[in-house]
């Protein structure tokens, strides 16, 4: 099984090492672990740091283009390399790397299809009430995209298994 980790980055050279060596490196029940970031426009060395620290893949858009688009490009990009699980995080570690394992464990152990993390954004003191209102928008957005991916390959995978049975 090979997980994906995708981060999306807009000028975290700053950050962007320490949460890359916060994840894990290994989790058993997978046997390949990669990491992907989607620079975002970044205008400093975000995509220097990723290279020079071994990231796999890096997505980059010529100018910021938003968290929903990144999100949804790391992810064909995630699928185009075989993942079987991804897992979204942020480049300025404000997720703990250990609690991935706890994040994919119900999929590894067949408990799960889809996990979603959640981090109390309107608890958080540094958060602008206009970014609290903003990141919870694109969080939502985020999960209706994630569904209905889940949704059209649930259904992609019935019709292909009928063809089949149909032969």
């Amino acid at each position: 099984m090979k997980l994906i980790i995708q981060i999306p980055c807009y000028n975290e050279a700053e950050t962007l090492e320490v949460a890359l060596n916060d994840l894990p490196k290994h989790i058993d029940g997978i046997d390949k672990i990669e990491y992907l970031i989607i620079n975002d426009g970044s205008k400093d060395n975000t995509v220097e740091v990723a290279r020079n620290w071994g990231v796999h893949y890096i997505v980059s858009f010529k100018r910021n283009k938003g968290l929903a688009k990144g999100f949804m490009a790391g992810l064909n990009e995630c699928l185009k390399h075989g993942a079987d699980i991804i897992v979204n995080t942020d480049a300025d570690n404000q997720y703990c790397g250990e609690d991935i394992e706890k994040l994919v464990r119900p999929i590894i152990d067949k408990k799960a299809d889809i996990v979603i993390g959640e981090r109390p954004i309107d608890q958080t003191k540094h958060f602008s009430p206009l970014k609290r209102n903003y990141s919870i928008l694109e969080a939502g957005l985020c999960v209706r995209l994630l569904i209905q991916i889940y949704q059209m390959h649930h259904l992609d995978s019935e019709h292909i298994a009928e063809k089949q049975l149909l032969k």
